[in-house]
């Protein structure tokens, strides 16, 4: 009874442990997007919206152009995303 009981525990320890680093790197990809489209929104007119799909964009692309406009070179990924127009959908 004891052997089978260790075991349960040691499974139980490594599931959580691999639970715990999942959430520990969702929430460092959502505070490096948060940190680099709040620079790149900075001088946005419309910041709340330009905030929001500099999110979507960085969730998928995993990178955000510096400064406030242009250098999407920096970033294909993020410069060839396109809204249902064909319009560019990152700002």
């Amino acid at each position: 009874m004891k052997p089978a009981f260790a075991a349960l525990l040691l499974v139980c320890l490594i599931l959580c442990s691999s639970m715990f680093e999942i959430s520990a790197l969702g929430v460092g990809a959502g505070s490096f997007c948060s940190a680099k489209c709040g620079q790149r929104c900075s001088k946005a007119g419309r910041r709340d919206r330009c905030l929001n799909f500099c999110g979507i964009c960085c969730n998928k692309c995993k990178c955000v152009p510096s400064g406030t406009y242009g250098n999407k070179h920096e970033c294909p990924c993020y410069r060839d995303m396109r809204n249902s127009k064909g319009t560019p959908k990152c700002p």
